[in-house]
This record gives C-alpha cells, structure tokens and sequence, in this order.
C-alpha cells in the first residue's frame, strides 16, 4: 500500500490544478480542508472504504479495464490491456480517462497502475463492454397511469382489510416469511411479487405494523383509510422513495427485514432520474439496458425493470415518459397536489343489486365504505368492490339503535338508484322480530312478551351451558353474564337485542386490535462536510501550487521535498523544503533530533546523502553521522 500511495502521489504532482480539481470533484468524499499535501489526498484517495464508494459509480466499461490492469498485476501497459479486452486503442482510452479522472488508475511511464481494488478483481470478463446504443425517444403523449395507481392503492386497502379480518404472521425473528407471502398472495389473488411491493409499501407508509407476531393495521392506517384517493396515493409515493430494499423478481425472497443494505434507495433514485417529462422511452428495456451499463453496482437487469414496474403502479411513469406526480416525487415538489390531481375523486353511490349485493366501481369514499361495512359484508375486493347484504349484516346495524326507517334512508342516501325490493323486505323482517328478546344484566336475564317462546328456548339443548331457568312466565334466568347469552342466542337462530338497567338498547362495540407503526427511516448523514465547488477549487489549487517549484527551486529541490516530505510528519512544510534546499546545495542547517523518549539533540550539519529515509551529514566535528528522516523535529538555519 504504501508503494501504491507513493505512486499516485508521484502521478498526483504531474497534475495541474484544473486536473486535481476534478480529482476532487468525482472524489468528494475524501475532500476537506486539512489536507496539506498531494501525499495526504493520495493516502485518502486509496483508502478502501473511499475506492469502493468510487468505483459504485462506475460503468461497466470503465470496470473492464480496471479489472484488466488489476489482473495484468499493475504492470500492463496500453497494448496488452488492449489485448486482453481485445478492444481499439480508442476504446480504450475513453474508458481509461473516466479511471483517472476518479483517480483509481494512473500511468506510471509505459506501466498502468491502479488502486487496490476489490470490486475489479471480479469484473474481468475478456472483453471491453462498449455502452449500448442510445434510447429511442419520441414526444411524450398524454397516457394516463389512473388505472394503474387506483389499481396500487386499491390493493393496498385490500392488504389491510386482509390483516384485519385475517391472520398475517410475522417472523419471531421480525419480517415476513416467504410461504406466508405466498399463502396470502393466493387469498388475495395477486402474484407474489405484488404482494411484496403492497406489504412493503403499507409497512413503510407506516399502514402496518407488527404486534406479537401479527401484521396489523395502525392508527395511520385508520386514517389513511379515512381519506380521499389522492392523499392515499401521495402517501405510497412518499414511502416509496424511502424503501431501501432490492426487488428480485426471480427470488422468492422474505419481506420487511429481508434487507440487502441501501442499494434498494440508489437504484430507486437513479431509475427514476432516468425519465423525462418531454420526452417518452420508446421501448423501456433500452432504457434498462443503458442503466445496467452506466452503474452496474446499482443495477441489473431483473431489479432495474421490477423497479420501472413499480414505478408504473405508482403512476410515477406512464407510456415511457414522468408524470407530473412522477416529476413531484423527483423534485421533492407538492406530492400531495398532484396525486390529488391525477385520482379521481371516491365514489359516493354504489349499485344495489337484487341478489342482495352492493357493488362499487372505483374506490369508494369513506362514508360510503362506512355506511355499506354497518349494513353489509365485504364479499368481493377486486376491481370493483361487492358487499352483501344478509339477516346477520342486517340485525348487526339495527344494534346500533337505528330503526328500520332510517337504515333505509341511510341505505337510500348512498344508492345510484331506487332500493330493490328485496333489500326493503329484507331489513322490514328483520326488524319485526330483531329485539322481540331482550337480555337484562343480572348475571343474566333472557324476557319476552311470548311465554311459549321462552319455553321453546329453555328446552334448546344448544343453549343448555347457559342454564336458564323460569323467573316469571316472560323472564329467564342465565347463568352466563350478558355478553355470552347474547352470542348464545344468536348463534342458536334467534336475534335478542341487549339492554341496560333502564331499558336502552346496548349498541356492541369491539375494541379493534392495532399496531404501533415501525416509524420513518432516517437518512445517515456522514461526518464530513461536504465542499461546494469554489472550495474544491481553491483546495486543488493550494495542495499544487505549495509544492510546484518556484524561482530560486530546482526541480531537484521539488523531488527532494517531495520524499522528505513522504518520510517525515512532523516537520513543516518550510522546514521540509529547508532541508531539501541544504541537501542539493550543500548548505549547513540546523536541525533537532529525537535520540530517545522525549529526548531531542541539536546539531548543524551538512547533508551529504539521502537513501532509504536515512541522511547521511557531515557534523561540526567534522565526523560523518547517519540520520533517519523521521526522528526529525525541527530544521532551521543556523543562528
């Protein structure tokens, strides 16, 4: 390593400062202020963490010949690159320029030198992979994604109802297993991949969370649901750009902790970048294709079309070019505005059936939804939403204390059309004999007008754990509190309402079962402070010009500084290029040398030679004596 560094310091000095500057520009991680040398930006450019991060960007042909330099054990030169890439001279210099312009390859003379490089010794392929032609484009056309994003935010409603009124298990270890994914990606018959992508979102979105082993809905979600389309989607929107996972199409791959590092967000990110609001992709494989070339440490070709496709559902994308919510999400504009402009607004009507059934098409309004779940159960949750309508639907929403009248009012109120029949008839028997039984907390009491229905009742064998016994020709006894006569009851055919002390009817309300939401993921933010562009100038400028020779300095004076400078990091820069100055010249200079712990000597000598990091100098004595170039602490002329 210290060779390698020695060598890009070496090539780092042949530089001008327009050169380093755009060193530093594609190398931004490494730059601040307390650089002091090209030595110190070389010990840095060749740090492994900073050489990884530069080689992510990139592309694949610059990979090849970084992979082939690195094979050929850093002594290649132009032709025998070629060679083994068997590539033009001019292939090979376009990519070869991108090497050196990040500072990963250099020449050294004829030799080609690169940075220790992990990423590349896997990269050699034989052959220097030229970028693919451009992308076709054409004038983006009006091609609306509705379809799509109402087709995305109506299954993710479908997810949460599923985890609601169903179970979805969560891992102990956290996540989601992949027989789980599948098991209710047939429930809700969807492929897997989709699935995926709905839990993935809800869960980031914080829809969903996991409480005791179980997916759940969160009090995010009930409000979520609470909203119009557009808010829905502009919430999924948001939460996609968060999701850092990578999609692997081909994979059957667990969800939620299944995490592969933050690769997901970059690959994300730049697909999206990819497309234009002018302009549309005529054919989006090309566009996949040129992306897998550009940064092959983000993308591949399976993970980069999954990631169009999802940006398609969301109606980020559509017909190959950005939508303007595709174009908010980009810009970190109103998301929120344009979702709401691109979702038409929720359905208020639904369409009442003969067959007992409600249908909506689109998605309905919260109201809606609210009025049809009291009266009805949700049958069908695909492209357009069925609830039915049945005794038990029915009586459920007469507990509430609404009358016959007035739940066909509200029933009427949310109908495209006139009521069938049926439905009328439907809720008018019910509620002729919904509360002809009524249930009285005592431990509990079971009255009715009719005595012989009582008596019906107490022989029931079905009801025999209740244990009723006759308190008066209409009153029955319970031995099970109110709660489990009710349930007792209903399950044996019969439809008691309960009351309180005073008569009032007692409207059941259920507790609902809710996560806590996982939170938003924050970004890491790095420790350095980034340089704008003035400062890198003014940094590239300074770290040249301070060692450059000027008037009264040789070029020896410079490559004698140059070494020392390398052996030595406690001298300043004056006293390095002092020393150098005594050594061309031969002049005398004083100089502090640590001889042993917290120990310093003083001598003036004259330096004679300097090979390996040891100077050898004449003393006042006149006697020759050898030096190591880092026990120096200080040099300075004599007095």
């Amino acid at each position: 390593m210290p060779r390698r560094i020695n060598a890009l310091a070496s090539w780092l000095h042949q530089l001008e400062p327009d050169e380093v500057n755009a060193v530093l520009v594609r190398r931004r991680d490494v730059a601040d202020r307390y650089l002091r040398t090209l030595k110190d930006l070389a010990t840095q450019l060749t740090d492994p963490d900073s050489v990884h991060l530069a080689e992510d960007a990139l592309d694949q042909g610059a990979l090849d010949v970084l992979g082939a330099i690195v094979a050929l054990g850093n002594s290649g030169t132009v032709d025998t690159v070629c060679a083994r890439l068997r590539c033009s001279a001019g292939d090979f210099e376009k990519a070869f320029e991108r090497l050196k312009l990040s500072a990963l390859a250099w020449p050294d003379g004829a030799a080609l030198i690169a940075v220790n490089s992990v990423r590349a010794n896997g990269a050699v392929r034989g052959r220097l992979t030229l970028r693919p032609p451009a992308p076709r484009v054409r004038r983006a056309a009006a091609v609306s994604p509705v379809v799509a994003a109402m087709s995305t935010v109506d299954g993710v409603v479908r997810l949460l109802a599923h985890c609601e009124q169903d179970s979805f298990d969560a891992r102990y270890t956290g996540g989601v297993a992949t027989v789980e994914i599948r098991r209710v990606a047939r429930a809700l018959r969807v492929a897997d991949p989709v699935l995926r992508l709905w839990l993935e979102l809800a869960v980031e979105a914080q829809l969903l969370g996991v409480e005791r082993g179980r997916l759940l809905p969160t009090k995010h979600g009930d409000a979520w649901l609470g909203s119009q389309p557009g808010p829905r989607l502009a919430a999924l929107a948001e939460a996609w750009q968060r999701m850092d996972w990578r999609p692997e199409p081909d994979q059957a791959r667990a969800a939620l902790r299944d995490y592969t590092g933050a690769a997901g967000l970059a690959l994300r990110r730049t697909a999206l970048e990819r497309f234009s609001v002018e302009e549309a992709f005529a054919d989006v494989s090309e566009v996949v294709a040129e992306l897998v070339w550009s940064c092959p440490a983000v993308h591949d070709p399976r993970a980069t079309a999954a990631v169009i496709g999802e940006m398609e559902s969301l109606g980020l994308v559509a017909g190959g070019a950005l939508t303007p919510l595709g174009a908010a999400v980009l810009k970190n504009g109103d998301v929120a505005a344009a979702a709401t402009e691109l979702m038409p607004a929720a359905a208020e009507k639904a369409a009442f059936q003969t067959d007992m059934t409600a249908v909506v098409n689109g998605l309905p309004s919260p109201e809606l939804s609210a009025t049809l779940n009291l009266v009805a159960d949700l049958e069908d949750n695909d492209a357009a939403r069925v609830w039915r309508l049945s005794a038990g639907s029915v009586r459920r929403a007469l507990d509430t204390g609404l009358s016959a009248e007035q739940l066909l009012a509200k029933l009427a109120a949310v109908s495209e059309a006139s009521l069938p029949q049926v439905i009328e008839y439907q809720v008018q028997d019910v509620a002729r004999r919904h509360g002809h039984l009524t249930v009285a907390d005592v431990a509990s009491c079971v009255r009715a007008e009719d005595s012989s229905l009582l008596q019906e009742i107490a022989k029931s064998k079905r009801l025999a754990p209740l244990k009723l016994r006759f308190l008066a020709p209409t009153v029955l006894a319970s031995a099970q509190p109110m709660a489990n006569t009710l349930v007792a009851l209903r399950k044996a055919g019969y439809a008691p309402t309960g009351v309180d002390a005073g008569d009032q009817s007692i409207v059941d309300r259920v507790e609902r079962l809710r996560a806590p939401a996982r939170g938003e993921r924050r970004q890491d933010t790095w420790w350095r402070t980034e340089l704008d562009d003035l400062e890198l100038t003014q940094l590239a400028i300074r770290l040249v010009e301070q060692e450059r020779p000027t008037a009264g300095r040789g070029a020896p004076r410079a490559n004698a500084a140059r070494i020392l400078r390398d052996q030595n990091v406690f001298l300043r820069d004056e006293e390095v290029f002092l020393l150098a100055s005594a050594l061309v010249d031969g002049d005398r200079v004083e100089i502090e040398y640590a001889s042993g712990p917290r120990m310093t000597e003083t001598h003036v000598i004259i330096p004679a030679k300097h090979l390996d990091g040891v100077l050898t100098a004449e003393c006042e004595d006149g006697a020759a004596r050898d030096f190591t170039i880092g026990h120096f602490r200080k040099v300075a002329l004599p007095a």
